[in-house]
């Protein structure tokens, strides 16, 4: 079904268009409470948001939503992503909503939702809430409206938890750490986390003033971690995203690890150990060929699901698998989380380094990637260009040539009105020559 607010990733676009202004989010906020309502006598939200100016705004907002329904609403402050999902459910919250567009630029925000056992909300859940959320605004009575409070040590409570992941035993006394949090939510929950833990750590993207998260810094970024990890001789580098729910790792020598070497490396150990659930990792089909090719040599199994990482969650707990994530940075671990967490995610690869004595780069360099290309092609607001006769044949005309040998994938996103056109070849000529022209197609179609 064809949704007209939510994405891959919940709400998300530029702050003043449609949705995301104070018109829509306390209507949404007073749909959703409406539903809440139904349930639960006296229901509680619980709202995180990430580091953008927008953030106050839009919080405000849905907060007069939900009170204006009847429903009280717990105001976090910036926290990441993940402690959102953590809190909804440690804290016996009705619903939890964490404001953030992620690795989006500063002027975009979006929202995301949390069910009371912490994961995100189902596709049926989010088409309910499409359904509703354009009806009517009905105030509750003077006597029923809802209250609103800050929690001031969300924060703290969700940095004790991401300690006890971190394997029992090992502290990080004598590694030199460059983390970057991007301007944004983790700002202060990561550093002092790891310092707590004993890593000499060098800050990075720690200084937020509303309009400089992602802003040539962050896991979209990762150049800026490579470049201070080789300045300072840094073991690692770890580079989080706005939100802090991705992470990519940085060796020591500034070599950039995505989320399929963070996977590969985590699946291996785990499997060592025998603690992989189902002997099978769970990641999309952006993951690249050469993971697949590393897991079924050691007789582990690749499960893909399409993009997102809610698709991921979804396929893992269907299937009772404990490790999933995305090649962007996303690491799913259900053992201790409901969501990617980005902090979470590093602390395991910092436990390997601690545990096994070895250093970052024998690591996270699993496996050799089979040549990717990626490029995306930015299209007008009503068209189509997948539609277009000229680019299926182009497209059709790709997975012929790479049959046996590679393979295309072409989608839009879930986030952005981009055309996403990747493909995997051996052959890095052919690989380009494909992916060339399938992009020269979708540009003449758009």
């Amino acid at each position: 079904m064809e949704r007209e607010y939510f994405g891959t990733d919940g709400i998300r676009g530029t702050v003043g268009q449609p949705p995301i202004t104070p018109d829509f989010m306390l209507r949404l906020g007073h749909a959703v409470g409406r539903v809440l309502k139904r349930s639960e006598e006296r229901p509680t939200v619980l709202i995180g948001k990430d580091t953008r100016i927008s953030g106050y705004m839009l919080e405000a907002a849905l907060e007069s939503g939900f009170n204006s329904a009847g429903v009280d609403v717990l105001l976090l402050g910036p926290v990441p992503t993940p402690a959102v999902g953590f809190l909804t459910r440690s804290m016996r919250a009705d619903l939890g909503i964490m404001i953030s567009a992620s690795h989006n630029p500063a002027e975009d925000n979006g929202i995301k939702f949390f069910g009371p056992d912490g994961f995100k909300l189902s596709d049926e859940a989010e088409a309910e809430i499409e359904a509703i959320v354009t009806g009517q605004i009905d105030p509750a009575q003077p006597g029923n409206i809802g209250r609103a409070k800050r929690i001031e040590d969300g924060r703290g409570r969700y940095m004790e938890y991401a300690k006890t992941t971190f394997p029992a035993g090992l502290r990080l006394d004598g590694l030199k750490v460059v983390l970057d949090c991007a301007h944004g939510a983790a700002y202060r929950a990561a550093p002092e986390v790891l310092w707590e833990l004993g890593a000499d750590v060098i800050p990075l993207g720690v200084k937020p003033d509303g309009f400089n998260i992602n802003d040539g810094v962050g896991s979209t970024h990762p150049q800026a971690c490579a470049d201070a990890v080789r300045a300072h001789g840094a073991h690692l580098g770890i580079s989080l995203d706005g939100d802090a729910d991705r992470v990519v790792i940085v060796d020591q020598t500034g070599r950039v690890a995505d989320g399929d070497q963070i996977m590969a490396l985590l699946a291996g150990r785990w499997a060592d150990q025998g603690r992989l659930a189902g002997g099978a990792l769970v990641a999309t089909v952006m993951s690249n060929l050469g993971l697949e090719h590393y897991l079924s040599g050691r007789g582990l199994r690749l499960e893909r699901t399409q993009v997102g990482d809610r698709y991921v969650v979804e396929r893992m707990r269907e299937g009772g698998f404990n490790l999933g994530g995305e090649q962007s940075g996303h690491i799913v671990m259900t053992d201790y989380a409901t969501t990617g967490d980005g902090l979470v995610a590093a602390m395991q690869v910092l436990g390997a380094m601690a545990e096994t004595g070895l250093a970052a780069s024998a690591l996270v360099s699993q496996f050799d990637p089979v040549p990717q290309m990626l490029k995306n092609v930015r299209y007008a607001a009503g068209a189509d260009p997948l539609a277009a006769e000229p680019v299926k044949r182009v497209i059709a005309d790709a997975e012929a040539r790479l049959a046996g040998s590679g393979r295309v994938l072409i989608r839009k996103s879930g986030t952005e009105p981009l055309i996403r056109v990747m493909a995997e070849a051996e052959d890095e000529a052919v690989l380009r020559e494909v992916v060339d022209g399938i992009v020269a197609a979708v540009e003449h179609a758009a």
